[in-house]
């Protein structure tokens, strides 16, 4: 039996930061169990990983598994090399870390270096590339993955070939914690006048830290209420995010869904794109069922 191969399917693993998602797929790629938590690889050592597996394999069966994400990073388990773009799933396959003692095999991720730039990532690629093999998405796209640190992900003849890391959720976590900011932004942060005030002001700004003042500055001489503080950083730092994409007439494709997911629809849709919204988990298992058919 090989890392891939076996009876009954596999058990594809998005292996995260701080969050696990596990799904066991049958022949057909169809989920027949799956588990979430916290067993992220912040939470891991390396003689934690054995076990872990094992107890992956007692819950949803004893059969090889398809990793993806920071477990194959520096901070993971074993670190998986990144694959420069443009990059298929043909790429990734080639490029796949074996490890036949665990019937397990550890997707790479993608690369970006050129003379004005540099970026990585690991795991959304496998839900982009899986996307497009499953024909939710065209093989020429711009795909957009909000979170901590938001993707824009563009593709050509289904190949990734360009990156995009933006800090925009790090950033606003800081500002929330730390500096001057720090005790202004407890309030919600929902789609209303203030976070499309903070649209308009973050979108093309090029000083974004005069913008990020103004949060303040607003605050204590009355143009803005307290409460709406965090609405309207928050619109000024994806304003700023999304309107350095020039989305204007293009068709942007959401690779997310709840709050976030929402407010970067709003974002696109005020500045001139068109959101088509894919469920990222669908996304991924599509994307490691194919995978799995080159891997074998």
């Amino acid at each position: 039996m090989t890392a891939t191969s076996g009876p009954g399917g596999v058990i594809a693993v998005d292996w995260g930061t701080t969050n696990r998602r596990a799904y066991r797929l049958d022949a057909d790629g169809r989920v027949g169990d799956a588990l979430r938590d916290d067993r992220g690889v912040l939470t891991m050592a390396a003689d934690d990983y054995p076990p872990a597996l094992a107890a992956l394999r007692e819950r949803l069966g004893d059969l090889p598994v398809i990793a993806a994400g920071m477990i194959g990073s520096t901070r993971g388990w074993r670190e998986a090399s990144y694959v420069p773009a443009p990059c298929g799933l043909a790429d990734l396959a080639a490029a796949a870390l074996r490890l036949p003692e665990a019937r397990m095999t550890i997707v790479p991720g993608v690369s970006v270096l050129t003379e004005r730039r540099a970026d990585v990532m690991r795991g959304e690629e496998i839900q982009v590339l899986g996307a497009m093999a499953a024909g939710f998405a065209p093989a020429d796209a711009l795909f957009c993955q909000p979170g901590t640190h938001n993707k824009w992900i563009t593709t050509a003849d289904a190949r990734i070939v360009d990156v995009a890391t933006v800090m925009t959720g790090e950033l606003f976590s800081l500002l929330k914690g730390h500096g001057i900011l720090a005790g202004m932004l407890d309030g919600a942060v929902v789609d209303g006048t203030a976070f499309r005030d903070g649209l308009a002001r973050g979108a093309g700004a090029c000083d974004l830290g005069t913008a990020l003042f103004e949060v303040r500055a607003s605050v204590l001489l009355g143009r803005r209420a307290s409460e709406e503080a965090a609405a309207y950083a928050s619109g000024v730092l994806i304003g700023s995010d999304v309107g350095a994409r020039a989305v204007a007439g293009r068709t942007v494709h959401l690779l997310a869904e709840g709050a976030l997911a929402d407010l970067y629809k709003v974002a696109i849709e005020t500045l001139g794109g068109t959101v088509v919204a894919i469920d990222a988990t669908a996304g991924f298992l599509g994307g490691v069922h194919r995978l799995r058919g080159m891997l074998a």
